[in-house]
């Protein structure tokens, strides 16, 4: 989830922080292993959402079609299918970001063959017990599975329910418990308001986990210019 937040989507969709080349792809190749697809697809996408926010041409919105279609339709369809290169001009000079993009199913595969085996592992299964399959099952599937519907849940539910502390042209609103859940990622009316800070929960009580962890790896210099929120943005916020 975390690699997903930070990475997917704060850095690679919205820029707002800096980092090296190398953190940069381990971010990108553990954010793959969630099955998401590639770090340019996802950026692509994204970056459309932004721009056709619940319009007719976002197909991410609950507005524009039903709310199981934003939550998990939209992505078994053939518009999910292409990385639209023309939205991350400014990734595709990054060569292993492509590869990565092109053969994102090697980090999932490599961490479903990592479930399957670590029982054999005398240490690991003497801890936990675990068969192959049991392993497989709760340390591949289901986290999967749960991580899917978490981050599905900020197109669907955080268009349509919670509060609105910012005017903006689309139905985007904060939702706290999509923010527990999705890592901060739940403050969608605040991010829709001003995208490129690398925090989403702008005020006092709006959890950020992903910005508590952006800021400790800024500690060890391996992220770095954390955009922040301007003063000019949090005084727009209605009361």
């Amino acid at each position: 989830m975390f690699s997903i937040t930070a990475f997917y989507h704060r850095y690679f969709s919205h820029r707002s922080f800096k980092t090296s080349r190398l953190v940069q792809f381990i971010g990108a190749f553990v954010a793959c292993s969630s099955g998401q697809r590639g770090p340019l697809w996802w950026a692509a996408h994204h970056r459309r959402h932004h721009r056709h926010s619940d319009t007719e041409e976002d197909v991410h919105s609950p507005h524009s079609k039903s709310f199981i279609w934003s939550h998990t339709l939209w992505f078994m369809t053939e518009y999910s299918v292409p990385t639209f290169l023309k939205e991350v001009r400014d990734l595709v000079k990054f060569k292993e970001l492509v590869f990565l993009n092109r053969y994102d199913w090697i980090p999932l595969v490599l961490l479903g063959t990592a479930c399957y085996f670590a029982p054999e592992i005398p240490f690991f299964f003497e801890l936990t017990g675990l068969s192959n399959m049991q392993c497989l099952m709760w340390g591949f599937f289901v986290p999967t599975i749960l991580l899917y519907h978490a981050t599905f849940a900020v197109n669907s539910i955080n268009h349509l329910f919670g509060s609105r502390k910012f005017d903006t042209k689309d139905e985007s609103r904060n939702n706290w418990f999509i923010a527990l859940i999705a890592f901060g990622e739940g403050w969608h009316n605040n991010h829709h308001f001003y995208p490129a800070s690398a925090r989403q929960g702008f005020f006092k009580g709006e959890f950020d986990i992903t910005y508590y962890g952006l800021k400790f790896l800024s500690f060890f210099g391996l992220v770095r210019n954390l955009r922040p929120v301007p003063a000019w943005v949090k005084s727009k916020a209605k009361n």
